[in-house]
């Protein structure tokens, strides 16, 4: 029997059918881009892999990305995520949001996904602020920052992801800039080739209503982890270097784990193949006839 090659893909290929409505100049256009090529170099085919996304500006990337995809509910796309990934293990997930929808409406979610270590990429666009509600104070606001909802300044200390991730289990921890693309793309591949729950915290500038944390800004204070040698291992270096921010701002992978199996990997319920594909247990008939009680 003739084996069947798959043509080998560029980044255009992966671009969606809708053209990004984000303000020029967001710096979620680097992360779609960066994605966009990081699945070509992986080599992935667009029917091998999923974006599960919740509600934001950055959550409409599934629709700017040419593969399978599901826009869901504010916080809720982990939850949802996880569903298709024990469903059909096969695929390729990758979770999009922002620091509201991830850290705020969805920090529980993001708790449990981490703690259970489930195969999935989390790519998380933070602009420190709520830009599709045009500018509210968010989990990830330093203090002191005034916006629409805290005109007198922001009084609550900001979420750190890194250290939470790592706190709750995450196998694969880091953060980038959407600035420096080059990074970027090794920091997704790398996340997405990583067996377990992978997150990477991604500073991308909302140049519409964050005037505090620019390009600018990041580009004075980003320091790249690679560049000091630093050891992916120890999880207590990784929360040290994480409280950098005033002068110094890490980017890179924080931590890596390879010892903990995914969660996905150890379900005995897996082991016939995807439930996705299997042979129901319940007729057509039947099926219809729980719906419709149910309806």
């Amino acid at each position: 029997m003739a084996t069947t090659t798959l043509p080998e893909l560029k980044a255009k290929d992966f671009k969606g059918k809708v053209d990004p409505d984000w303000c020029p100049g967001c710096g979620d256009f680097g992360l779609l881009n960066s994605v966009q090529k990081s699945l070509a170099e992986l080599g992935k085919q667009p029917h091998e892999v999923v974006c599960i996304s919740g509600i934001g500006c950055s959550s409409n990337f599934p629709g700017y990305l040419s593969t399978y995809g599901m826009h869901t509910l504010h916080g809720r796309a982990l939850a949802v995520a996880t569903g298709v990934k024990f469903a059909n293990p096969e695929l390729t997930v990758i979770v999009t949001g922002g620091d509201g929808d991830g850290y705020g409406i969805g920090g529980n979610h993001f708790t449990h996904t981490a703690r259970r270590n489930v195969d999935m990429t989390y790519l998380v666009m933070n602009n420190q602020i709520y830009g599709l509600t045009t500018g509210q104070v968010s989990p990830a606001s330093p203090v002191g920052m005034k916006t629409k909802s805290t005109p007198f300044g922001n009084l609550e200390r900001p979420y750190n992801a890194v250290t939470s991730s790592i706190m709750n289990g995450a196998t694969f921890v880091a953060r980038a800039f959407s600035g420096h693309g080059k990074q970027l793309v090794s920091i997704i591949q790398q996340a997405i080739e990583h067996k377990g729950f992978s997150i990477v915290d991604c500073f991308s500038p909302c140049v519409t209503f964050n005037k505090d944390n620019t390009y600018d800004f990041f580009r004075e204070r980003i320091k790249k982890l690679e560049e000091e040698d630093h050891d992916t291992s120890d999880w207590k270096s990784a929360c040290e270097k994480a409280l950098h921010w005033d002068d110094k701002i890490y980017t890179g992978v924080y931590y890596k784990d390879e010892s903990v199996p995914a969660l996905n990997d150890q379900e005995p319920v897996l082991e016939a193949g995807p439930v996705a594909t299997a042979v129901p247990a319940l007729s057509k008939e039947q099926g219809d006839r729980i719906l419709k009680r149910m309806m």
